[in-house]
């Protein structure tokens, strides 16, 4: 037998590998399928400052603005056909995948327009709307965890499509994710969906979390704050973790698998480390476990790929130590609610930012096909 390379190593743990990152460029190159091939990736990740980059970048979408423009689509319409467009298309590569594992990776995620992020009934009409246009049955749509995304989350999830949960930064965020899906299938199942073939993942973030407490605990300055440096990130998603196998060994949980339903597996998110000191594969190795999802920008992926060492389940015999950090960042008066609830908004306001970014970026490519047009 040969040797596992690190991301074989990894799947073998039971982590599925996900590319945070998709533009049409890596589907018509080919570079996706390599990733597939040669890197284990067995599903995809988007979001508006993916697009956003993607739609920046090189000519691989200027056949089709040119065709929008000469309809006389909007700037939105552009944005949905482009956008689901890829999707689509990635999903037909992921297919297989899709297919061989019973639904459970193979996926292709694309984002409700972030601007609806506190408004549940123009989320629910949205996600209807993209898992209509994309028609593949192995897409996800994201819905943000607010508490406005809840309601959203619940109705579609009812409605019998799967839904990759975004933006989830607290352990009690977290949980009311897992109401919101488990209330989600009761429903489904009231209405005759087969729930067998309804997926979800709930992203819970996992850097940005170091990002925030980092800087909290570096203006603390004393010695004791700085030893905790680095260390909230993997305690956070070590003790969702727990949560998620606390909630799936409910009652009511057993019951709906029983009947069929999936568990709505925890995917480690913002996995790419931000602070240079810090070893690039840390997000991966620390957080490696069965029946979780990693999803990583290309960059830690290679890194992964290249030196990561696996050393097998890394977070349920951590529970004890992950609750010590918590314990004692509360210690120096670092407020987890606040910081969770900081990210959250500040995780809205980004994407956001990024969907304006591809507006823009969209608005002038139309109007330059427009203009080539006249010529």
């Amino acid at each position: 037998m040969t040797e596992k390379n690190p991301t074989q190593a990894l799947s073998a743990v039971g982590v599925s590998i996900w590319l945070d990152d998709l533009s049409r460029e890596r589907i018509t190159s080919g570079g996706l399928a390599t990733l597939i091939a040669d890197r284990g990736v067995v599903g995809v990740t988007t979001n508006p400052t993916i697009f956003a980059s993607a739609l920046a970048k090189g000519e691989a979408y200027d056949a089709q603005v040119s065709e929008l423009a000469a309809s006389g689509k909007s700037v939105t319409e552009a944005v949905f056909e482009i956008t689901t467009d890829d999707v689509a298309n990635a999903s037909d590569i992921f297919r297989p995948i899709y297919d061989s594992t019973g639904g459970k990776d193979g996926r292709v995620s694309i984002e409700v327009e972030p601007g609806l992020a506190h408004d549940a009934a123009g989320t629910i009409a949205e996600a209807r709307q993209l898992w209509t246009k994309v028609d593949r049955p192995n897409v996800m749509i994201k819905i943000p965890a607010t508490i406005e995304g809840l309601e959203a989350i619940t109705e579609t999830i009812a409605a019998g499509i799967s839904v990759n949960v975004t933006l989830i930064f607290s352990l009690e965020r977290h949980r009311e994710v897992i109401n919101a899906y488990l209330t989600g299938l009761e429903k489904a199942k009231a209405a005759g969906h087969d729930l067998s073939t309804i997926h979800s993942v709930a992203s819970f973030f996992v850097s940005r979390v170091d990002t925030e407490i980092d800087k909290r605990l570096e203006a603390i300055g004393t010695p004791e704050a700085i030893a905790l440096k680095s260390k909230a990130g993997v305690a956070n998603a070590r003790l969702a973790y727990q949560v998620f196998e606390q909630a799936f060994d409910s009652e009511r949980a057993k019951g709906l698998i029983a009947a069929g339903a999936n568990r709505q597996r925890p995917l480690w998110a913002s996995t790419g480390v931000k602070d240079p000191s810090l070893p690039d594969t840390l997000y991966v190795t620390e957080l490696a476990v069965a029946d979780v999802v990693n999803t990583m920008p290309e960059k830690t992926l290679e890194a992964t790929f290249d030196h990561g060492v696996i050393e097998g389940d890394r977070v349920t015999g951590n529970y004890a130590d992950a609750n010590a950090v918590l314990d004692a960042l509360a210690a120096q008066g670092v407020s987890y609610n606040e910081v969770t609830a900081l990210l959250e908004k500040e995780g809205v306001e980004k994407f956001i930012v990024s969907w304006n970014e591809l507006l823009d970026t969209v608005t002038a490519a139309l109007e330059s096909a427009q203009a080539g047009a006249l010529k």
